[in-house]
């Protein structure tokens, strides 16, 4: 077995094997240090986990990520986000881009999300509208 081959190797042959770990598990990781420094990325490469961006990638595709700020955003781009207290980053195709509407229209889904109160408010409030502004 292997630790009956590590009891007979001598000092000098188990340390060069140390050495030779310690010098891939260093090499793997500066390689990947190296990835996060250039394409400003803090995961440069990710797995595709599920089969949602078929037929453009397949569970197990692996994708290399950059983070350039200056590009704007173009239909048919694929953008990776993570949320706070999600660990999984999510990968999206961009499919259009709204302008020139509500810009923070999002926030009340997450106030609503958030505030169950405020979701009730909100409810009440269109409710109260449709019943005063029927024809």
């Amino acid at each position: 077995d292997f630790l009956d081959d590590v009891r007979r190797m001598n000092k000098r042959q188990l340390y060069y094997q140390v050495l030779n770990f310690g010098m891939i598990v260093s090499s793997a990781l500066m390689i990947w240090k190296g990835l996060m420094v250039i394409t400003g990325s803090e995961s440069p490469i990710v797995v595709v986990l599920s089969g949602s961006m078929e037929p453009a990638f397949h569970r197990g595709d692996l994708l290399f990520l950059t983070n350039r700020v200056e590009d704007p955003i173009r239909v048919g781009e694929i953008v990776v986000f993570r949320i706070e207290g999600r660990e999984i980053p999510i990968v999206h195709r961009v499919l259009k881009i709204h302008e020139k509407f509500v810009p923070y229209i999002g926030i009340v889904t997450i106030l609503m999300n958030d505030y169950p109160k405020f979701k009730y408010a909100v409810l009440f409030l269109l409710g109260l509208f449709v019943l005063v502004h029927r024809e």
